[in-house]
Order: structure tokens, then sequence, then C-alpha cells
């Protein structure tokens, strides 16, 4: 094994070498793009590797590049001093959820870290920078989390905003305070800085929000989610926004005091459909007849894996479902209205 003994004027070799590999990544994919397709997690990791120790013949990395195994950060060494995190996704963009802020299982000795991203869609495509570059914000899953996005512009990094250099916050004894600190600054009348224990898949920023400090189209992409994935908020059970109350807290960080109140404040109304009028109509329906071009766009957007851990189906026709579901939750409302002809008509 060759081990560079002065590694950091090594760095434009290393940064050659993840060119090259990324080079490769792209020409392989285009070559084999059904097969990228299905390269994630380890899979792509391993790949990465095998590139990464082909391209290194001949460099001061050859026979170094290691692949580490388990939970380790990063996923690749390289003369036991560079560092390569693999990370990628199934959605048409370049960001997701990285590392901890605290990086306990960071391997001993690595001192230099690039991130290495693919976007596993078509068409299949990879991006290189230096890791700390790509560190947007810090988001919470069961601990503090950085926010990777490929693209962030210099000089816009999580980094950037506290003013303190990656290496020094990596170092400290407690990260997370600077952190907390530098959000404290951002907080309205009764919110607050949180690091709730959560599952590794959900994410939400650190501040806790108010519903009503919210901006309008904000409350209005969660009043659309929410008509969308829990269809039982039309129905009459006492608990029906249990779920909802949930999700806002959890997933969006959101406090709501009055949530029933969002959906059925005003009680009644009236509303015209096909030169009728039709009065005493339930507020939360007539909400929804407002909102039904909007979301027939928001339930296409939505990821398959998020539809169906709420609605406990996997389905093929999104709408036509989401009809069912409303139809069934508001059949105790005894609408002059056919709901499915009623939502079908825009």
């Amino acid at each position: 094994m060759v081990v560079s003994l002065n590694p950091e004027p090594n760095k434009l070799i290393f940064q050659l070498l993840l060119d090259k590999t990324v080079e490769t990544l792209d020409a392989e994919s285009k070559k084999n793009q059904k097969g990228y397709l299905n390269l994630l997690g380890n899979k792509l990791e391993e790949v990465v590797a095998e590139i990464m120790t082909y391209e290194a013949k001949s460099t001061p990395f050859a026979n170094s590049i290691e692949l580490i195994s388990g939970q380790k950060f990063p996923d690749i060494i390289a003369n036991k001093y560079y560092g390569v995190e693999v990370k990628s996704t199934k959605q048409n963009h370049w960001t997701t959820t990285g590392n901890s802020i605290l990086e306990g299982t960071r391997v001993d000795g690595i001192e230099r870290i690039f991130m290495l991203f693919g976007k596993m869609v078509t068409p299949v495509e990879f991006k290189c920078r230096p890791y700390e570059d790509c560190l947007s914000d810090v988001v919470v899953t069961h601990s503090p989390r950085y926010l990777i996005n490929m693209d962030l512009q210099k000089g816009q990094t999580i980094f950037d905003k506290l003013d303190i250099p990656y290496d020094t916050i990596r170092k400290i004894p407690n990260p997370i305070k600077p952190i907390t600190d530098y959000y404290r600054q951002f907080l309205k009348p009764g919110e607050e800085v949180w690091w709730l224990d959560q599952e590794e898949s959900k994410s939400t920023g650190l501040i806790i929000h108010l519903w009503n400090n919210l901006p309008k189209e904000i409350r209005k992409e969660y009043m659309l989610k929410a008509m969308i994935l829990f269809p039982e908020i039309f129905g009459n059970r006492s608990d029906k926004f249990d779920r909802l109350a949930v999700w806002l807290v959890n997933m969006q960080g959101v406090v709501c005091r009055n949530i029933r109140d969002i959906f059925t404040a005003g009680g009644q109304g009236e509303v015209v459909w096909r030169e009728k009028t039709y009065k005493r109509i339930p507020k939360i329906i007539i909400k929804l007849m407002d909102s039904r071009s909007e979301i027939k766009s928001t339930i296409k957007s939505i990821e398959p894996s998020v539809l169906y851990h709420y609605w406990g189906k996997s389905v093929d026709d999104r709408y036509g479902f989401w009809l069912d579901l409303i139809t069934d939750n508001t059949k105790h409302m005894n609408l002059p209205i056919g709901m499915k002809e009623l939502l079908k008509s825009k």
C-alpha cells in the first residue's frame, strides 16, 4: 500500500482522480442507463470504489483506495487522508439529507472529504464537489444533519452563514451550539429551535413555526397536501385531524393551535355549479372545490413512497384512488352534488 507522507500537496491530483471517476461514471451510465438506474446506496459505492481503483493506477493513490464497510463516514478513503462520501437520489434534483453534524463515525485520519452525488433518473448524472462546499443548511432527523445541495453557489454554505469554517465546526466539542445560536435570530414569538427523536427518513428545519406566521403560499401548500394525504379530515370522526397535526409537527415543523378551524371556519356557504346555486355546503367542501385544479398537479408531484405511507396502498391511478377516498369520507354529509362528478369537472 502506498501511503503519502505529505498528502496535502496531492489535492490537485486527487481532484483529477475524482474528475476522471465522474467522467467514467457518465460514460458508463450512458451505455447502461437501465443498469445504473438501479445503483443506489451500497451498490453505487462499490462501483465508485472500483472505478477509482482503476483510475488511480500510476498516481500517488495507487493501491490505496479502500471501500469502508458499515456505518462509517466517508464511504471511500484514499491514502488514509482523503475521503469520498457517496450519495444518490431517485428524484430529479441535486439535494438530499446528508450526514450528522456530529460526525461521530468519521474515519480517523481523514482530513479532506469530497461528495460524489448520483442523480439516478433518466438521464443518469453525477457531480462531485468538496464536501463542505455543498452543505447548504441543517435539518433534523434523529439528530441534526447537513442538507446537501450539489448546485450550491459559492458563499452560500451553512458555514458561510455561520461565518465559521467547516474544519473549525467539526473539531469543536459541541458543534450544535453555534448552529442553534445562529437559527435563534430568526425565531418569532412562540417559536423555538428543536432536536426531536425522529425516524431517519423524516427531516425538518431547526425552527418550530406557528401556522399563523407562515407565508400564505406555504399554508396553501400544506392545505393541499393535507387534503390529499389525509382524506379522513372530510369524515366525521372526532380524531380526524390527529394524523394531520402530527404530520405538521414531525415533517414540517409547524404547530397549529386551531387546525380544525383552518378547514371548517365559517360553517357553511354556497357554491355555483353548472349554473345552479347550492346552499349550506360545508366550508371544507368549498375549499376542496376551489383547490381541485391545484390538487391534480400536486398529487402528481408527491413521491409514491409518501402516498403509500399515508394511504396504506400502492396505486397506479393516484387521482382516481384519491377520489374514492374523498367520496367515502364525505358520504355522511349527504351532499346534493356527487363528489366524483364535481371533482372531475375541472
